[in-house]
């Protein structure tokens, strides 16, 4: 299988600007390719056969001679390529870049993002979500870095608390697990058993299983 080469890019690269009305030329001192068209601001763009980091640190570096650099890569396909250039795209926005993708079966050039200036959006049920979350969390229950299968959240606190309850207690209505223990949604925390912790044993009336058992020795967790 032929490797492919950053210098297949630049064809169709170079047409495109062309059919811009641009007059382009490649390896121009450090940029990959400059476009310049009457008394315009310059065009680079910087070529690499997939997105790297040392990409983007090219394109950074040509934003001291041009606020117009572009990143140009191969387009992919599947599922994984559009997540990545989803997420790459959102990178660009926020550099101030602009990105472009070759398809080289066609030689196809599509332009995702033009450079400009970024302001970011915030959203504010996002942050409504990680406060609430950070009140309701007890403690400190999970390593910065960890991966997310398995972590402590608020939730999963709240659905240990109703597993530790009915360990000590045995089958239970879930109105006294939420009085008791203060956890306000035991009982539909207990009837969604999104970790397989409960078992309704009559209607309102909860037990504990097996594998909620190992969940709670599992997680360390005291019952009060």
């Amino acid at each position: 299988m032929t490797r492919l080469r950053e210098t297949e890019l630049y064809p169709p690269i170079k047409a495109y600007l062309q059919s811009q009305g641009y007059v382009v030329k490649s390896e121009v001192l450090a940029a990959d390719v400059v476009a310049c068209r009457d008394e315009e601001e310059p065009v680079i763009v910087e070529l690499k056969t997939g997105f790297s980091l040392s990409l983007f640190h090219q394109g950074v570096a040509r934003q001291a001679v041009t606020d117009i650099v572009y990143l140009a890569v191969p387009r992919g396909k599947g599922r994984l390529f559009n997540k990545t250039l989803k997420d790459n795209i959102s990178l660009c926005r926020r550099l101030g870049l602009g990105l472009i993708t070759v398809r080289l079966r066609d030689q196809l050039v599509e332009v995702h993002l033009d450079p400009g200036p970024f302001k970011p959006r915030k959203s504010k049920t996002k942050k409504t979500r990680l406060l609430r979350e950070f009140a309701r969390r007890e403690g400190d229950p999970n390593t910065g870095g960890a991966t997310r299968k398995g972590l402590v959240t608020a939730y999963r606190q709240d659905a240990l608390r109703c597993a530790g309850y009915l360990a000590e207690n045995g089958a239970t209505k879930g109105a006294e697990v939420a009085h008791t223990t203060g956890v306000e949604n035991a009982t539909r925390i207990m009837s969604d058993d999104h970790y397989g912790w409960f078992e309704r044993v009559s209607t309102g009336v909860y037990t504990v299983t097996p594998t909620g058992l190992s969940g709670l020795k599992s997680y360390g967790f005291a019952p009060k």
